[in-house]
């Protein structure tokens, strides 16, 4: 166990000297900013012109606007959070064994499973707290733009944090088995066929389609980072009724669904799994 500190400082030192947090917090400053004037101009066109009719006078439009915004803002910072996972843990087995950093640090008695854990520790350490910190900084500039606040706050956080770890693990399971650009790619295109899910499932829901409807939900339980997605975007917006409800049920990237209670147990029965697995696969890899 003493090992386990050593790893986790060597992985956050690796990361400062290939710049890994610089490009994110450069990425993060701008995103930050251009969601703060989208806000600011969102929330103002919306009290200047209001929306008008009797359709809209049953919708909050502080509300709306709000929750839409800061749907976004969390699809932004799940992406962010996906970009540093990526970043700390692509080249974690096999790319490090191709530069001959890995074979020394392997030996006893720190062995392969405890540097393995380790690295997931030091990478969902780290990207749990970003994308908390994210998020609580888009929660905020949505109440400085517009004065509205989610209707629950920690639990999307708690969420969005999770969805992070998730990727992590995934990326540290490939990086056993692809170099760092393969997975790397990989990894991506996993985080887009989530996306698809949630969109294949908003388009179920237009077409009234139970087929469609299940395969969305078998997808996004198959790459639980969109599971927690949409379950945290459904609830900034949990309180909301009538047709303010039904048009957040849309949601941007993928739509609102509540995930239930077995959301969380079985996203710890699949971090389980992927650990066990990058484990086994690890010890038996010849490096």
């Amino acid at each position: 166990m003493r090992a386990v500190p050593v790893i986790v400082r060597y992985a956050l030192e690796e990361s400062l000297r290939r710049r890994v947090f610089l490009i994110v917090l450069i990425l993060t400053a701008a995103f930050l900013g251009l969601f703060a004037l989208g806000a600011r101009e969102a929330f103002q066109e919306v009290e200047r012109f209001g929306a008008e009719g009797p359709l809209f006078d049953a919708v909050d439009e502080q509300t709306l606007t709000g929750a839409t915004l800061l749907g976004l803002a969390m699809f932004g910072t799940l992406f962010l959070g996906a970009v540093l996972a990526v970043f700390l843990t692509l080249a974690v087995v096999r790319g490090d064994a191709e530069r001959g950093l890995l074979q020394p640090l392997v030996v006893r008695p720190v062995g392969r499973v405890t540097l393995l854990g380790s690295r997931f520790l030091a990478a969902a350490a780290v990207c749990s707290v970003y994308v908390a910190g994210v998020f609580a900084a888009a929660a905020g500039i949505t109440y400085w733009a517009g004065g509205w606040w989610p209707d629950r706050f920690a639990q999307p956080t708690a969420e969005l944090a999770a969805a992070a770890v998730v990727i992590a693990a995934l990326s540290l399971l490939g990086s056993v088995f692809l170099s760092a650009t393969a997975n790397g790619i990989a990894i991506f295109m996993l985080f887009g066929a989530g996306l698809v899910s949630g969109l294949l499932g908003q388009i179920g829901e237009a077409l009234a389609s139970e087929r469609l409807i299940d395969v969305s939900r078998a997808a996004s339980w198959a790459l639980p980072f969109e599971a927690l997605y949409q379950d945290g975007l459904s609830a900034i917006s949990s309180e909301s009724f009538g047709l303010t409800s039904e048009a957040l049920q849309l949601g941007p990237f993928g739509g609102a669904q509540a995930g239930g209670p077995a959301l969380v147990p079985w996203t710890l029965t699949y971090l389980a799994v992927v650990g066990l697995l990058g484990a086994l696969a690890f010890s038996r890899r010849d490096l």
